[in-house]
């Protein structure tokens, strides 16, 4: 990605792509719900691909929860991103935890 993407992002900015997982989901009870499916305001994944200079708890390659009703989306090179502040996150999944946390951050 750093190759074919070189923007350095400013500020407390975040570049995320939306995690391929958005699709359609499975109940507890093995039920199909289709991505199409109407339900209530409900948050999405992404990936990290780009961190400003004053970002603190998020690296790159961190999995980041967020609300996608309030986002900025810009193409890039024939790919689709979306940009946002780190304060907008919910919630942040990472491979890099220490003993004793469970790596989400709420």
């Amino acid at each position: 990605m750093d190759a074919k993407l070189p923007i350095r992002m400013l500020h407390d900015r975040l570049l995320v792509s939306l995690d391929t997982e958005a699709g359609d989901r499975r109940s507890s009870g093995g039920i199909v719900i289709p991505a199409t499916a109407a339900l209530g305001r409900r948050l999405a994944w992404a990936r990290v691909q780009a961190v400003g200079s004053q970002v603190r708890a998020v690296e790159v390659g961190d999995r980041v929860l967020f609300d996608p009703e309030d986002r900025a989306e810009v193409e890039v090179r024939g790919e689709s991103f979306i940009l946002l502040r780190e304060r907008d996150l919910h919630a942040v999944a990472s491979e890099r935890i220490d003993e004793g946390q469970t790596g989400l951050y709420l």
